[in-house]
């Protein structure tokens, strides 16, 4: 979340998978898998891989005017994936052809490291999937090439894709069209991976005692242009474009479930406000060891600048919303918008592109499993 855009296999099944905290990954009578999700539970390192030390001798270069010795570890997605596939390329299908859905084969498309061979939507035919593919009004138009060959078939960039119309993706045979992976882009995604990654730095070297969390949230597909019924949520009911609406967040419980150690220790919620794309996390917390907000901002500039460069950012200009739309990193701290009240309490601020940054790291994700089951395979 850090995906629960769920990532379903339909290749073999492999133990190791089973450490995962949401797998159910059962053979069908067909032999092949039934159609499963594999959720991230556990902690950041079961997807990110080994810890790289980062001994304070480095970080003593930092612009920090008290900075103390630090034994900080992050982490770093692998650069290179074994493959026994002639093709070397990850084939991969995609149920909902939404916002997520989209932008994820938009990265695909841009990686030459991923081949998506289908794509299932009940709801859009091959005619409207073309159109709302090479339409963007976001992240503007797609540059590549895009045609309906069939109503079963698009060719994008010269490679066709299977479009299939299935309500029920037990149905689908991604095996048939050699889909190896399957994203579940059908439902609700979360901000889970965006409001970890600077925590995650910040919590391994100077301890989070407990936090606050307001996400500020672009509008979603879900919420209404006007007002409307919502049963569950009255306020998620009104008006999009109107409003800014108090919101329920899952994010800071999925914090504690890949990062356990702040697991009970963070809380939070989101607002609703009317622009199409980008959003912030604002974390208040308190801090278990004495740091100025300068200690803090060198910390999390050497993780970005060093081991987890492409995840994490971080920027001292006057930015503001618009200036990460298209942006694939997770997080990018925001040094003039965060403020340091004590020597342990600060209040730190991370903007992420929700749609096109999440995208990349759905598929970080597939590039990581499929480095496992080729390790042990």
């Amino acid at each position: 979340m850090a995906f629960s855009s769920l990532i379903r296999s339909t290749a073999a099944a492999y133990p190791l998978l089973e450490a995962s905290a949401r797998t159910d990954l059962s053979p069908s009578p067909s032999h092949r898998l039934k159609v499963s999700s594999i959720g991230f539970g556990g902690n950041l390192n079961s997807f990110f891989g080994p810890a790289v030390s980062t001994k304070s001798s480095s970080l003593q270069k930092c612009n920090s005017r008290s900075i103390q010795p630090i034994k900080a570890t992050a982490t770093e997605i692998p650069t290179t994936i074994a493959r026994s596939r002639s093709s070397g390329k990850t084939k991969v299908g995609i149920n909902g052809f939404g916002r997520i859905g989209r932008l994820v084969l938009r990265v695909a498309i841009a990686r030459d490291d991923f081949d998506v061979v289908a794509v299932n939507d009940p709801f859009i035919d091959a005619n409207y999937m073309a159109y709302m593919f090479k339409y963007d009004s976001t992240h503007g138009g797609f540059k590549g090439t895009i045609r309906v060959v069939d109503d079963s078939t698009l060719e994008i960039n010269g490679k066709q894709i299977q479009v299939v119309n299935k309500r029920d993706p037990a149905e689908i045979p991604w095996g048939d069209y050699g889909a190896e992976f399957v994203v579940e882009s059908s439902g609700v995604f979360t901000t889970l991976a965006k409001a970890s990654a600077h925590l995650k730095v910040v919590h391994e070297e100077f301890g989070i005692i407990e936090g606050l969390m307001t996400t500020v949230h672009a509008t979603t597909a879900t919420q209404k242009p006007v007002d409307g019924p919502s049963m569950k949520d009255w306020r998620g009911g009104r008006g999009a474009g109107q409003n800014i609406i108090p919101s329920s967040t899952g994010a800071a419980k999925a914090v504690g479930k890949v990062l356990p150690q702040l697991n009970g220790k963070l809380t939070g919620m989101a607002f609703r406000v009317p622009t199409p794309n980008v959003s912030v996390v604002d974390l208040t917390c308190r801090l278990q060891k004495s740091a100025s907000y300068e200690d803090v901002k060198a910390v999390i500039k050497y993780a970005a600048v060093g081991p987890l460069n492409g995840i994490l950012g971080y920027t001292e200009e006057d930015v503001v919303s618009n200036d990460f739309v298209g942006d694939s990193r997770s997080s990018i701290f925001d040094a003039k918008a965060g403020i340091g009240l004590s020597d342990s309490f600060m209040k730190l601020v991370s903007w992420y592109d929700n749609e096109w940054g999440y995208s990349n790291r759905v598929l970080d994700l597939i590039e990581h499993i499929s480095l496992v089951l080729a390790t042990h395979n």
